[in-house]
């Protein structure tokens, strides 16, 4: 039980501090790194990574001078039982230039982001954590203090989510950009490929300001909620001599 008490202790001194010193001292550094310039830049083409990938030489088939031909050769083609397309994409066996390269600016940011993103997780994870230990037992009546507790656990809980959810999107932004620099090394002579990874770059360049920009508003939105009702989380039930007064 000293050891259970012991945690229960520590547990609570931890939290006490993130939310009179830790979240306030958060909240701040996050709306001065908005306004770094690596997150601002106006003009996105700032951030594009060039993609070294060679267009080939165009490949001419012989006999193939007309539709009319091309059709009767594609005839025959499925009569002597060969049922692939005349024309497919590069077989591609290794890229010419090495190993395909991540868009560095978005790498460096993205680096800088998820520490952030679990830092909010893993602090939530505590105060919840205290919040659920300073719950009281069942009882009727009386319970005003206790539904604040369990609001607030609820929104540490959702916070938590959100989070993790931060972390999903950067992930989905490298499996997404590594299939569409597949589909670029095996049709190079298409350009609407090209376009969307420029595309998905730009978008997730404002997904990280997005996200940046809401993990400072959930620090300010805990900050302030626990503070504003810190009487009630601490001592959800008032005692008995004092309802009668």
């Amino acid at each position: 039980m000293d050891e259970v008490d012991a945690f229960r202790e520590r547990i609570t001194a931890e939290a006490e501090d993130l939310v009179a010193n830790f979240f306030p001292k958060k909240l701040l550094e996050l709306d001065h790194f908005l306004k770094d310039p690596s997150i601002n830049i106006v003009e996105l083409k700032e951030i594009h990574s060039e993609i070294n990938l060679t267009v080939p030489d165009p490949i001419l088939l012989p006999n193939l001078h007309d539709g009319l031909e091309a059709q009767n050769a594609k005839k025959r083609k499925l009569e002597d039982g060969g049922g692939e397309d005349l024309v497919t994409g590069t077989k591609v066996f290794v890229m010419p230039g090495g190993m395909m390269k991540s868009n560095g600016n978005l790498v460096e940011l993205i680096e800088k982001v998820k520490p952030e993103i679990r830092t909010l997780i893993e602090k939530c994870n505590t105060v919840k954590m205290w919040v659920q230990l300073l719950i009281p037992r069942i009882e009727d009546g009386n319970n005003f203090g206790v539904s604040i507790q369990e609001e607030t656990v609820a929104e540490l809980r959702t916070v938590e989510g959100e989070a993790a959810s931060y972390l999903d999107q950067i992930s989905r932004y490298y499996i997404t950009r590594a299939k569409l620099v597949s589909k670029i090394a095996k049709y190079p002579h298409v350009e609407d490929y090209r376009r969307t990874v420029t595309e998905i770059d730009e978008k997730e360049y404002i997904s990280l300001k997005i996200i940046v920009s809401e993990l400072r508003n959930q620090y300010v939105t805990l900050h302030d909620m626990i503070l504003k009702n810190i009487e009630k989380i601490k001592r959800p039930r008032s005692s008995n001599s004092e309802a009668l007064y």
